[in-house]
C-alpha cells in the first residue's frame, strides 16, 4: 500500500497522482492515522466504483452493529433499533457534511 500524509498531497500533489495512476489506490494520511482512501476511477466506471464502495460502507456498519449486539449478550437486533441505528448514522453523515 501506498501511504502519503496530507502534507505530501498539499506540496508534492503530482508525486500523489502518478502513484495513484500507477496503482489505482493511494492512501491518505492525518497526524500518522488513516483518513482517507483514493480511488483511481474514470468515467466509465464512476457509478460502479460508488456503488461498491457505498455498499462496502453498509455492509462495515452491519457487521460493527452485529458485534455490538453480540458484545451487549443479545444475538440479534428488533427492527426498531436497526432503524434507530441507520438514523443516527444519517444524522452524522448530515451533520458531516453541513460542517464542511
Amino acid at each position: 500500500m501506498n501511504f502519503y500524509t496530507v502534507r505530501d498531497l498539499r506540496t508534492h500533489p503530482r508525486e500523489v497522482w502518478d502513484k495513484l495512476d500507477k496503482t489505482r489506490e493511494v492512501i491518505i494520511t492525518n497526524n500518522g492515522k488513516p483518513t482517507a482512501l483514493m480511488i483511481k476511477i474514470d468515467d466509465e466506471n464512476l457509478e460502479e466504483v460508488l456503488a461498491a464502495v457505498r455498499q462496502s460502507v453498509a455492509m462495515r456498519a452491519v457487521n460493527k452493529l452485529r458485534l455490538s449486539s453480540i458484545r451487549n449478550g443479545r444475538s440479534e437486533m428488533v427492527a426498531e433499533e436497526i432503524d434507530a441505528e441507520i438514523y443516527k448514522v444519517r444524522r452524522e453523515k448530515k451533520n458531516e457534511k453541513s460542517s464542511t
